[in-house]
This record gives C-alpha cells, structure tokens and sequence, in this order.
C-alpha cells in the first residue's frame, strides 16, 4: 500500500515544480531531440525526465537541498535522455552529469529481468573481500562520449551524450533500474547532485513518478531495489550502504512501495 500522506506531498510537490518551471521553454511533450529515436521508445524523453526530477528533488531528500542531473539509457546502454533541475547547466556540479549516466548505465547494466540491483545494493559486494570486487574497475566510461561538446547543450535535447553509449560503472546510491508496466525491464536511470543518499531518494522518487519501478524482485526488504542500511561489519544482507544523515535514512526507509507489475488503476 503507498502512503497516503506521501501521496499527497508528491502531489503537493508536483504543483510547485510545475510552478517552477514555468519559465522554462519547453517544447512538444512527445520530444522532437534524437531521444525520440526508435532505440529509446517507450522510455520517457528529456521533457518528462525533466518534469519527474524536478518533481522529486523538491521534496525533502535528507541531503543539501542541492539541484541535480538525471540521465536515462535503454536496455542496451544508450543515453536516451539527460535533464537537470537548476536554472541551468552550472546550477548543479557538473561532474554530476557523467556521474548520473555512470549510474544509469550501471543500473541497467546489473540489472536483470528477474532482479533489481540499485547502485547502492552494489557498495558493500565492491569493497576489498567483497564478492565483486573490482566491479567498479570494469566497463569503463566513454570519454570521448562523456566530454562531447558543445557544453550549452549539455542537459538539453541535444545533448552530445544522447544516442551513445556512455558506459561506465557506480557503486553508490543514484541509479536505479527502469520496469515498465509490465515488469520488463526497459533501461536505467541515474541521478547525481547531492549526497548519495539523497541521490538514491531523488532517484527512487523520480522513478516512481514515471511509473517504471514495477520492479520484480530485489534483494532490500519486500523484495525491491531499495537502499540497505545496515553497512555495520559486516553488512548482514551483503548489498549495504553507509549512511550519509539520519533524515536520508529515515526518508529512505519510507520511500513508496514500487508499482505493482501490470496494469494500474
């Protein structure tokens, strides 16, 4: 059951983003950049990611209160979308860019039909004795992809990302796997700007707001791809994540439940 005062605040929430963005040119709904290219159909374009991360990095994230990047991939790693929250490409850190796309690519990439991996149930299994060490040592990034150019276009339509592959690999919280309503797993989306706690709440959010958490199976509680605080040595669960503020745990711990597979009401 999703809560209802949770409900209500991301409704709340949804009215002041739109308020907020209203002196932002956005152009078709349906997207006319190279993300509306046959290898991104069905996932949401860079006005829709736009929207939904605004919409949850104005809700209380237990971090700095900081704007934020968000990249999307498709299931075979090419970025379809990227959008920031800020007035404008500055407004967040802009190492955070390529850092948003890492952890879209990396969701995506660890992510199964059967099981969700978040980025944050990877830290604990990557560390010196950890079952996948050296994880975060694979798959690099594309740097000639990461640093394309022009800059103005970065976080746009256009930006030079899109229709590549950027690759690359995170082993903290910000990036989640994409399920559709049919609990098909159709890419991944990374968020990046704040604390990684906060990054993952963002992202969580963000990703419940597009309806593509109908995820299947996870290894957090209830079996979703929920961020797992229980890094003390050793981790019990073996996917934990250190905790950045007691507000992001306590916020992380009551985050939405995901949709259910199928269709919803």
């Amino acid at each position: 059951m999703k809560s209802k005062s949770y409900a209500l605040k991301f409704a709340l929430a949804g009215g002041v983003a739109f308020s907020l963005m209203a002196n932002v040119a956005f152009a078709d709904s349906k997207g006319k950049g190279p993300q509306s290219s046959a290898a991104c159909k069905g996932l949401p374009n860079h006005y829709q990611l736009k929207r939904a991360l605004i919409n949850a990095r104005i809700t209380p994230n237990g971090g700095f209160n900081l704007d934020m990047w968000g990249t999307i991939v498709n299931r075979d790693g090419v970025v379809c979308a990227v959008a920031f929250t800020g007035a404008n490409r500055g407004s967040q850190w802009p190492g955070s860019r390529v850092i948003s796309a890492q952890k879209a690519n990396t969701a995506n990439a660890f992510s199964l039909p059967g099981l969700a991996l978040s980025t944050a149930n990877l830290f604990t299994a990557v560390q010196p004795g950890g079952t996948l060490y050296g994880l975060q040592h694979s798959n690099p990034v594309d740097t000639g992809v990461a640093y394309k150019g022009p800059a103005q276009h970065f976080g746009k339509p256009q930006d030079p990302m899109v229709g590549n592959r950027i690759g690359g690999v995170n082993v903290f919280g910000g990036g989640v796997g994409l399920y559709d309503a049919n609990g098909t797993l159709v890419g991944g989306l990374g968020v990046s700007g704040d604390s990684s706690c906060a990054d993952h709440n963002i992202a969580w959010k963000t990703r419940y707001g597009l309806n593509l958490d109908n995820v299947p199976a996870g290894v957090a509680a209830g079996g979703t791809d929920n961020i797992i605080y229980d890094i003390a040595p050793p981790s019990a669960s073996g996917f934990g994540h250190p905790e950045c503020s007691a507000d992001a745990t306590s916020i992380g711990n009551g985050l939405p439940a995901t949709h259910p597979i199928g269709p919803n009401p």
